[in-house]
């Protein structure tokens, strides 16, 4: 991947290989950090990548590359799109591949087959010689990949899981061609145990392959909804014409080369290739890949398609507005592979173990080799309980526990339209206490309605004119409310007077100054009722909009506030708006009920309207009345409550005055539906504006969670137990070998059972 610039920082990916267990994770990453300029380094074992943060200009990307490589590990610049097909499409006599595990059991097999005659009476087996023969090229050719990663990790100051598996086999073929040079006894001989060990160990290592391709299937799915190509309309084409559209009228372009501003023609059945606008056409399409929407969308003229959608029966003509790196579809993968890079904090736990556990094996083998000698006065038991202590400790299942866990989990989260962009929230979503809604456009379906005008001085009752005045302050505003009023003055065939100034009040509302109309040159100001609190007009206000807060509006307040002569803002009148629930509002609710969260809504509305909407859908405490400013402190002091412990509090947002709410909060969900900014300081993106989303979201990270908490206390007891088991001489080299090959299959098994996962709430 090149480089994605920012101000004063530089961001590579880079491709690892070589990489066997933690160890080599904590090796690497280590020897990332002591370059010159890097502020932060991440390595994970389970894609093979390495995300490194650096100072611009202090370090080059063949720099860092060469210290990679000087550490022991391949390392080359990852490209950033198709990559994790390229890593997963080994060879068949790859390094771990299935053809050198074929090979391997084809030259093991007349070493190990006798044992399993033996109960039958039947004692036969091959020559020293022979066996000889068998087992060293499984050792020296088909093992060589060991010898190789081991020597580079000794030579780099450090140990790995292969540095064990390659002392561990040498030492009992060693002891076996010593026995066979000096007593020629073919029953004390130990070849089979090294070439199972390696044979087992191969085994696994293709076994691990193919699971790390599964866990990678969300990726490889998301970036194979791009067409490779898209039809661009020449432009002298008349769309006016209703002329049917043929091949000389459009060029099968590469996307590369798709520009924002062209016009793309789409056929039914066909791939959307960009994001942009539907100018001309109608169709369903089919969102199920990027959404997690189980039923196509109806699109028309003006609708907003993505791309990478399959469009269904129409034929769409659209105006591209993002490409490639820019694309919704782009963003998504980014997104889902940050995260499954990322590491979960309990993941430092598992990095400070495995940077003493290979060394402490060593230790405990050599322990494990004297004592025994000294014990039974037997060099070959000796040799081969140290052997197999060497072969258990190997620690795979340590270092895949957690990023085989988080890959599938973010994985299967995002195929059904939740993207979890920070594996902290893994951790904490657990523990969640308190889920707090903000109300327009997260409960309510955020496109209000006027439903009406009000104004204060009975006298002027040209209701139109106050209308053409509030809808020309709100002229080019993305507002919910501002888009509602310029519907409704549209609707009513009423032209916005324009203003010669306005300007964004932040968390208050707008202010301009007519250039027409019965208030020219008048400064205005369109606030919410909220905004007034605390000034002497408020109660008259509130007077006035009563009844409309009764019926669970939301009302704005339309002032002169340029005071002359000391004189005090005046109401010029009162706008209520209507804003309907989203039809799955109170399932979401429920549905969190369920899991024994209490929900909270947050929002600006008047106290009985607000608590009106509470009561519709089973909010259990409302807080209204609150400033944008505010929801931050309010987010605060759910999670620190007077007299009780920290409690655990989700904020879920679409708005650009969520963001300090969703950044404050311990687990933030941003609305797709709503802003970039919300959705930039939220650890989890929903990409449906769909609130029982919320319980999946919160359901998927719990079991994310589960599954890290058993794949690490797994991979722990599995050290922990067979080690003293391989001490005692409890387990033979081939069943310490058989055993650490199992034992990181099943902990990405374990992992893959994720993709069973289906939301609940669907």
């Amino acid at each position: 991947m090149s480089p994605t610039e920012s101000s004063n920082s530089e961001f590579y990916t880079l491709d690892i290989g070589g990489m066997t267990c933690a160890s080599c994770v904590s090796r690497v990453e280590k020897a990332l950090d002591k370059i010159p300029g890097v502020e932060a380094a991440s390595v994970n074992l389970a894609t093979e990548q390495a995300r490194i943060r650096s100072q611009r200009g202090s370090s080059s990307l063949a720099e860092i590359i060469a210290l990679v490589q000087k550490t022991g590990y391949e390392a080359k610049e990852s490209s950033n799109r198709g990559n994790s097909d390229q890593r997963i499409s080994k060879s068949f006599w790859a390094a771990d591949g299935l053809g050198r595990v074929i090979l391997s059991f084809a030259l093991s097999a007349p070493l190990f087959l006798p044992m399993f005659f033996m109960p039958f009476g039947v004692h036969w087996s091959l020559s020293g010689w022979w066996q000889l023969a068998l087992a060293t090229p499984v050792q020296f050719i088909l093992g060589w990949r060991f010898y190789d990663a081991g020597y580079k990790s000794l030579m780099a100051g450090a140990g790995n899981m292969d540095l064990l598996v390659a002392l561990g086999t040498s030492a009992a073929y060693g002891l076996s061609l010593y026995i066979l040079l000096t007593s020629n006894h073919a029953h004390e001989l130990y070849f089979e145990g090294s070439a199972v060990i390696i044979c087992m160990l191969l085994l696994g290592k293709w076994l691990e392959a193919r699971a790390k391709q599964q866990t990678s299937e969300a990726i490889r799915a998301l970036q194979k909804l791009w067409p490779e190509h898209a039809k661009v309309l020449n432009a002298d084409v008349d769309l006016q014409g209703n002329k049917a559209i043929g091949a000389d009228h459009y060029r099968d372009l590469p996307l590369e080369q798709v520009l924002p501003g062209d016009k793309v023609f789409i056929l039914p059945g066909e791939r959307i290739p960009v994001d942009g606008v539907i100018i001309l056409g109608s169709s369903h399409v089919d969102e199920s890949l990027l959404t997690g929407e189980s039923e196509p969308v109806k699109k028309s003229v003006e609708s907003k398609v993505i791309g990478g959608a399959l469009n269904g029966e129409g034929v769409l003509i659209v105006t591209a507005q993002a490409v490639g790196v820019e694309s919704v579809l782009s963003q998504i993968i980014n997104l889902v592979e940050e995260a499954q890079t990322q590491k979960a904090p309990i993941q430092k736990l598992v990095d400070q173990v495995s940077a003493i556990f290979v060394p402490t094996v060593i230790v405990l083998a050599l322990m494990t080799g004297l004592g025994n000698w000294l014990y039974l006065d037997s060099i070959s038991i000796a040799i081969l309980r140290a052997v197999s202590v060497l072969v258990i400790a190997c620690p795979c299942a340590l270092g895949l526990a957690t990023p085989a866990a988080i890959m599938a989990g973010t994985g299967i989260a995002a195929r059904f339209g939740i993207l979890i962009k920070d594996p902290q929230v893994l951790e904490l979503a657990h523990k969640l206490n308190i889920v707090a809604f903000d109300k327009t456009g997260t409960l309510t379906m955020g496109k209000p309605r006027m439903l009406a005008l009000l104004p204060f001085d009975t006298s002027f009752t040209d209701a139109d004119q106050i209308l053409a005045t509030a809808a020309g302050l709100q002229l080019g505003s993305e507002h919910p409310l501002a888009k509602a009023l310029l519907v409704s003055s549209k609707e009513k065939g009423i032209a916005p007077i324009a203003t010669s100034f306005s300007k964004g009040l932040p968390g208050i509302g707008i202010e301009g100054i007519p250039s027409g109309g019965p208030f020219a040159g008048k400064t205005l100001r369109l606030q919410s009722v909220a905004s007034l609190k605390g000034s002497s007009q408020y109660d008259l206000v509130l007077q006035k909009a009563q009844a409309c807060f009764e019926q669970g509006q939301t009302v704005s307040v339309l002032m002169d506030s340029a005071s002359k002569d000391g004189e005090a803002p005046t109401p010029i009148a009162v706008i209520a708006f209507g804003d309907e629930l989203k039809p799955n509002a109170k399932s979401a609710v429920d549905a969190l009920h369920a899991l024994h969260i209490r929900t909270v809504m947050l929002s600006g509305d008047n106290l009985s309207a607000a608590t009106r909407v509470g009561k519709m859908i089973g909010i259990d405490e409302v807080f209204a009345q609150i400033m944008p400013s505010d929801k931050a402190q309010n987010i605060h002091r759910l999670q620190n409550p007077p007299a009780l412990q920290k409690q655990y509090v989700a904020m879920i947002g679409d708005g650009v005055n969520d963001a300090p709410a969703l950044a404050m909060a311990d687990v933030g969900m941003a609305m797709s539906t709503g802003t970039d900014v919300a959705m930039q300081a939220a650890g989890i993106t929903l990409m449906r504006g769909d609130p029982t989303l919320v319980a999946d979201a919160i359901d998927i990270s719990k079991k994310t969670w589960n599954k890290i908490a058993q794949n690490l206390f797994w991979a722990f007891a599995f050290n922990t137990i067979g080690i003293p088991m391989a001490a005692l001489g409890y387990l033979s080299p081939m069943l310490a070998g058989s055993a650490m090959a199992l034992s990181s299959f099943c902990v990405l098994s374990n992992a893959l059972l994720l993709k069973r996962w289906h939301p609940k709430n669907r």
